[in-house]
């Protein structure tokens, strides 16, 4: 039963894809320097983040409104 979110550019991508694509561009150190939270310093993982940004509401805005700010707002039409 899932409806269509044409306006909603996170729709259909988990936390773990996005999460997962922000560390491979940024890497983990410059992560930390856009978004300041222990888990992306202090031996950072995909895992322990994903336990942190589930519980954290705040945290997974934050990581939600860069993943925008980087790959969607960011997106030149005219290349592909």
């Amino acid at each position: 039963m899932s409806q269509e979110q044409p306006n909603n550019p996170l729709h259909g991508l988990t936390l773990e894809a996005i999460l997962t694509r922000l560390v491979d561009y940024y890497g983990w150190e410059e992560l930390h320097d856009h978004i300041q939270v222990n888990c992306f310093n202090s031996n950072p993982s995909i895992k322990s983040s994903l336990k942190f940004l589930r519980k954290t509401q705040w945290a997974r805005d934050k990581v939600e409104a860069l993943y925008i700010e980087t790959f969607v707002r960011n997106v030149n039409p005219w290349q592909q």
